[in-house]
């Protein structure tokens, strides 16, 4: 049986169209891909994203733990603030790519990737050392992302508090949304800006429609999974098991922002990707562009001079810069600008050459 979210009762009266998408029943689109994309671009979007984990972590130790098992200094988190982090092996390969949010100094707030939720959980509980409570709360929470440049617009007309006071990765919680109490915060995967708004599991449906209802006048759009996918790929947002894996390092994804290894903290991983940090990494993400007809497919293999020099993690024709692009890991040797490489594309050797990134980057 697929898990479902609280939402999936009214995806059929959105017109949702389902696939399973790692042990759920999710929606791929409601109206069309491209639509949708569009509608985040240029209005904003409603997604539900309730399939997300979410763990609590209390208790006075909190703080040393998190540090222990987190590459991102935690330390650095005031109240009302998110972070971006990763948690990795000993061998510096990723577990997961995650948000904290801090609530209070022995109480946080874990949201980590659906597909990795048991694996995830069952890690950190292992680890555990000291006065901290770790739950796993992600069957009581809802959690909708309202993405695109009319987001703080929409939404305000269903809350009386200011969210022009909140700022980008900041977070207010117990907020009254359209008689919902949520937690309120300015992040998401689009590129855009927008919130993500963390509820009670039996409140989802109410604020979902309250949200729509709201937006209509404005084009808002409930999307699906294929629009959430293209809007984070031209924003060159990591997705977990394509850009990020056990075998593939935070520094060759190109997140060491997110990776301090200079915290005098021991934490799993350290020495490899202080050594990456250091010394540079063998491979490396970069962004590639077709200049031969074709779509670079992830798993599609990279050639320089008939070696495989990579791997495509993610491509498609992007719905915004109408041309075919593709993020790929490939020796750290090919990945200067406008090297040209080949990709293999369904048997044909296509040509392709390196190219800056991010694909796309809102202008306010």
């Amino acid at each position: 049986m697929l898990q479902r979210t609280p939402l999936f009762p009214l995806y059929a009266e959105y017109g949702a169209k389902t696939i399973d998408f790692g042990g759920w029943e999710l929606p791929v689109q409601f109206s069309s891909i491209k639509e949708e994309h569009e509608a985040v671009r240029t209005r904003a979007g409603l997604f539900d994203v309730s399939h997300m984990g979410e763990f609590e972590i209390k208790g006075k130790d909190s703080l040393a733990f998190l540090q222990k098992m987190m590459t991102n200094d935690v330390a650095k988190l005031t109240d009302g603030r998110a972070q971006y982090t990763l948690m990795c092996y000993e061998d510096g390969g990723t577990i997961d790519d995650l948000l904290i949010y801090k609530k209070a100094d022995d109480h946080y707030l874990l949201v980590v990737n659906a597909a990795n939720i048991e694996k995830d959980f069952a890690w950190l509980c292992e680890h555990v050392v000291g006065d901290v409570e770790l739950v796993n709360v992600s069957n009581d929470i809802a959690q909708l992302a309202l993405q695109g440049p009319l987001a703080e617009k929409v939404l305000q007309s269903l809350t009386t508090i200011d969210l022009s006071a909140i700022k980008f990765f900041a977070f207010v919680d117990h907020v009254d949304v359209a008689g919902v109490q949520a937690l309120v915060s300015r992040t998401g995967y689009t590129g855009e800006d927008g919130f993500e708004l963390y509820c009670r599991a039996e409140d989802a449906q109410k604020l979902w429609r309250a949200i729509l209802e709201a937006g209509k006048e404005d084009g808002v759009l409930p999307c699906g999974l294929g629009a959430r996918d293209t809007l984070r790929f031209e924003a060159c947002l990591p997705l977990y098991g394509q850009e990020l894996s056990k075998d593939i390092t935070p520094i060759e994804a190109g997140l060491a922002f997110a990776v301090k290894t200079n915290k005098d903290v021991d934490f799993f991983g350290k020495e490899v990707l202080r050594k990456q940090k250091e010394e540079g990494a063998p491979r490396k993400l970069v962004g590639i562009e077709m200049i031969d007809k074709g779509i670079p497919r992830h798993g599609y293999a990279v050639y320089r001079n008939d070696e495989q020099v990579g791997v495509v993690t993610t491509g498609t024709q992007s719905p915004t810069l109408k041309k075919n692009i593709g993020l790929a890991l490939i020796s750290t040797a090919f990945s200067v600008l406008d090297t040209e490489v080949e990709v293999d594309v369904r048997g044909k050797r296509l040509k392709a050459k390196v190219v800056a990134t991010p694909f796309y980057k809102r202008t306010k």
